[in-house]
């Protein structure tokens, strides 16, 4: 039997949305449960980890319901395990770059939600410090895992679109205020004390889904705006709430790719998903989510008339798209980027997403707010 590699992933912010939900219940335990990360010269890969947070009695809750015993509030007691190879961070944005300095620093390879850091100058500090340390880095990038963007990855390493003209985004939900309905997102992400901000939040992700897909960003000019200025907070408190809750941004691309992107928490949806980016090229367009993915051919495309005075008869300009086929099973996108992040520490296999990808997300989104703040496009 090939023999079974543990290692000891110290798992902070565990107690948080993502970190609980996304990080260790569908990306470590669902690991564990499928028996490991197979490597390709036989065995697994076997992830132990050791939750960290700040509330004992929530840790305590969480190891119990899935058997695990290792947890601690002591980050440095954490980090001084010898059998702790990897430390992960999915803290609030403004206590991640002191505990990443501490985990690089105790020599532990490390990957960590975006933004990286609060500035891209902190960023690239990182990026240097886990270099001079030999440690292995990485940030996650989740969105490039999901099925409806490697559908679209697909279809341009295909040459579907033929000459690329022009990419348009759609991200958003109405986030509750939290006063008559609880909002779907915690407080701090709407108090720029705290790292909030959907700038900061977002646009490490644009910068990386446009990087990989279509060509490094040039160019940025954003308006922002704090749509909704009064929020309730988890205690039942109200606050004022100072961070930007929407971003309007056109991205000028290398070779000459448009693309514009919205992103807010006060839009209601009227797609077929949170997130749609529609791609146009000259031999055919699609638009893909996070799960499904549609095209339509130049040699299908319909010919609409203007003319508003008479109604639109037979199919409405939705139903003349195709869905793409699955034509693969797509696991959870976290899942996928921590099985490649734990192939790269054990096996040393590739793994490109490091602290200069995301480095250069938190440039983006200091370029945004330059361009919101001073009114003019931004050269990067």
């Amino acid at each position: 039997m090939a023999a079974r590699r543990s290692i000891g992933i110290v798992v902070n912010g565990v107690t948080g949305r993502m970190g609980y939900r996304q990080h260790l219940v569908r990306s470590l335990l669902a690991i564990r449960e499928q028996g490991g990360v197979p490597l390709a010269g036989g065995g697994h890969i076997w992830p132990e980890p050791i939750l960290v947070g700040r509330d004992p009695d929530k840790l305590a809750a969480i190891a119990a319901q899935h058997g695990l015993t290792e947890w601690t509030t002591d980050l440095d007691a954490a980090l001084a395990r010898p059998d702790a190879e990897i430390y992960f961070d999915s803290q609030v944005t403004s206590q991640r770059e002191k505990a990443i300095r501490q985990a690089i620093a105790a020599g532990k390879h490390v990957y960590t939600e975006k933004p990286l850091a609060e500035s891209s100058a902190a960023s690239i500090e990182l990026a240097e410090l886990a270099e001079s340390a030999g440690v292995r880095n990485g940030v996650v990038q989740d969105k490039l895992f999901l099925p409806g963007l490697r559908k679209l990855k697909r279809l341009i390493d295909g040459g579907f679109f033929g000459q690329i003209l022009s990419v348009r985004g759609e991200f958003g939900y109405w986030v509750f205020e939290g006063d008559w309905q609880v909002a779907q997102r915690p407080s701090w992400n709407y108090r720029l004390a705290d790292g909030g901000g959907i700038v900061m939040d977002m646009f490490p992700h644009w910068n990386y889904v446009l990087e990989e897909l279509f060509g490094n960003v040039r160019t940025v000019q954003a308006t922002t705006a704090t749509h909704i200025t009064e929020r309730v907070d988890e205690r039942g408190e109200t606050y004022t709430a100072d961070a930007d809750d929407a971003a309007y941004a056109i991205f000028e691309l290398e070779g000459g790719i448009v693309a514009q992107l919205n992103s807010s928490w006060t839009v209601r949806v009227n797609r077929d998903e949170l997130v749609e980016f529609q791609v146009d090229g000259t031999h055919g367009s699609a638009v893909a989510g996070l799960r499904g993915c549609k095209i339509q051919h130049r040699a299908t495309t319909p010919k609409p008339v203007w003319n508003p005075d008479l109604p639109l008869t037979g199919k409405s300009f939705r139903d003349e798209w195709t869905e793409v086929p699955d034509n693969e099973e797509f696991d959870n996108g976290f899942k996928v980027q921590w099985e490649a992040f734990l192939r790269h520490v054990v096996a040393g296999e590739t793994f490109h997403w490091d602290f200069r990808s995301g480095a250069r997300g938190v440039r983006l989104a200091e370029a945004g707010l330059q361009s919101a703040r001073e009114g003019k496009r931004i050269e990067l």
